[in-house]
């Protein structure tokens, strides 16, 4: 079954796309959306170029394409389109447990003959988290709200030791671990799925409309140890 993968450079629609592989898909394309406005992803605030590199990295040609919030919801339906004439039968995403965005997501899918797949929906969101360690990826927080967080949180790695101080917040109902309600955001930089490395050189922490954001503004692929790369 041949099938695209909803992207956004973050763990879990990473890790969707390493199940269905896993499951025997033919993950033939990525799907990005960039805000026209700033160039960067327009959920996570990565910069446009860190997508593309992902998309080197993995070995999977990406589709990207710029929207504005009005234009949005139009813009994908034209991917979802354009996919179904490329032959493609289904969209991968990394949906758990939003169900509205379960329900828009495989309400389009169905308007243009895509079946709708998401392979972490109703998993345990903590072993989700303690899945993707374990797989091998690596990941960074390159965006969080900064009504939760302090600076100390931007850059970090997402490893055991990430999940441990998570804990703390979860005293809070709303609050969930893996960030769906968009507690945080990360950028995956290595992992099973990636044939290179993505080395980070340089960015910056900055603060803006009661957010912070680690912006990445230079970074290179770097050839993994021979034998650590998986299709």
């Amino acid at each position: 079954m041949k099938v695209a993968c909803l992207w956004s450079g973050g763990k879990d629609s990473c890790l969707a796309c390493w199940k269905a592989i896993a499951e025997g898909l033919d993950v033939c394309h990525l799907v990005n959306f960039i805000s026209a406005e700033s160039g960067r992803d327009s959920f996570h605030g990565v910069r446009r170029e860190l997508i593309c590199m992902q998309s080197e990295a993995v070995g999977i040609p990406l589709i990207q394409r710029e929207t504005t919030w009005e234009s949005y919801e139009k813009v994908y339906r034209g991917v979802m389109h354009e996919l179904r004439g490329m032959g493609i039968d289904g969209l991968v995403t990394g949906d758990m447990d939003v169900v509205e965005h379960q329900r828009w997501v495989e309400g389009i899918c169905s308007e243009f003959g895509l079946r709708a797949l998401m392979p972490l929906w109703g998993l345990d969101s903590e072993e989700i988290l303690r899945g993707f360690i374990g797989e091998g990826f690596e990941a960074i927080v390159v965006c969080l709200k900064a009504d939760l967080f302090d600076g100390k949180w931007l850059g970090r790695k997402i490893d055991e030791q990430f999940i441990t101080d998570l804990q703390d917040f979860r005293q809070n109902p709303d609050f969930h671990i893996c960030g769906e309600n968009g507690e945080y955001h990360t950028l995956v930089v290595d992992g099973p799925s990636f044939q290179k490395r993505i080395s980070l050189t340089h960015g910056d922490k900055v603060w803006r409309e009661g957010f912070g954001f680690f912006d990445i503004d230079r970074a290179k692929l770097t050839q993994k140890a021979k034998g650590n790369e998986k299709a």
